[in-house]
């Protein structure tokens, strides 16, 4: 049997919500995209959290897109089936065989195992790809490289990756008028009508922009950006985000990251942030706390 909470707990719930309240009015009725991905998605009791999240920004008027990603997932079944996998750059060269596995992994087994656990925290959520009514239309992505010692560059041929080119945002005016959450796999459709397999970074930060998201909320593995001394950056300027880069504090993978982010705001988004998805509730404490809980990345 369930104890009955004590008044000092039942107090500090009070006034929990009194403080996210002001919060909640604030972002009532917006859309937020929601890229969602890393450790966090494969830790169940995390997924779990995750859910009801999503549930309880519904509740209280947020209108959240899911938009998901699943590199490790889709790395075991390669293996299982032995099929083998090659990276540039950090992204997956991917054949006809790959993308098969790509899609079945993505827009199959992943997607549904969320919408699954939102409708289960007591949600209404429905799966789709960027193929579903043409959300995502893309190209194949060229990436170029010079080998050293060389003026010579060479183009890298990723097969059938494939980065946005138009967001078709009618399916989801659907979603924003009722109480439906999308959950998205990106994967694109090219312009033969080709799979194109897309970075869930690069779809979460098409989608907000198309769709004029407040928030592009990016969930990770690490904090949010830090400054030379080791201490997080609650919030930066684009321009603050291009000096970091350029001076190397920004490095490594999160420069992607930061570049969706500094897309999202320059294509009117409003602001995008960087959130360590292992914390739990960490979306709740981004948007409904005084200081959030990652780094924010907003216009000039």
């Amino acid at each position: 049997m369930q104890e009955k909470p004590s008044r000092d707990q039942l107090l500090a719930r009070a006034r929990t919500l009194s403080e996210a309240l002001p919060f909640m009015r604030r972002h009532a009725g917006a859309t937020f995209v929601i890229k969602y991905g890393g450790h966090a998605m494969g830790d169940g009791g995390l997924a779990q959290l995750f859910a009801r999240d999503i549930v309880l920004l519904r509740q209280v008027g947020i209108n959240p897109v899911v938009v998901h990603g699943g590199g490790p997932q889709i790395g075991r079944m390669l293996e299982r089936l032995k099929i083998k996998s090659e990276f540039i750059d950090g992204l997956r060269v991917t054949d006809k065989e790959t993308v098969d596995v790509v899609e079945m992994v993505l827009a199959g087994s992943i997607n549904k195992e969320i919408v699954s656990a939102i409708n289960t925290a007591g949600g209404f959520a429905v799966g789709l790809s960027g193929k579903d009514g043409n959300l995502i239309r893309a190209q194949r992505l060229r990436r170029s490289k010079r080998d050293p010692g060389s003026n010579i560059e060479r183009i890298l041929d990723l097969g059938l990756v494939g980065e946005p080119t138009e967001i078709d945002p009618h399916v989801l005016d659907f979603y924003d008028r009722s109480d439906i959450t999308p959950v998205i796999a990106p994967i694109g459709v090219g312009v033969g009508g080709e799979t194109l397999n897309i970075n869930a970074d690069t779809a979460a930060g098409a989608i907000a922009a198309a769709v004029g998201a407040r928030r592009l909320l990016m969930l990770t593995d690490v904090d949010g950006v830090f400054d030379r001394e080791g201490k997080l950056i609650a919030q930066m300027t684009a321009g603050d985000a291009r000096q970091l880069i350029a001076d190397g504090t920004i490095g490594g993978g999160m420069i992607p990251k930061i570049e969706t982010c500094l897309d999202a705001v320059e294509k009117g988004v409003e602001g995008a942030v960087i959130i360590d998805g292992r914390v739990p509730h960490a979306l709740l404490l981004e948007l409904f706390t005084e200081h959030g809980a990652g780094t924010l990345v907003l216009p000039d």
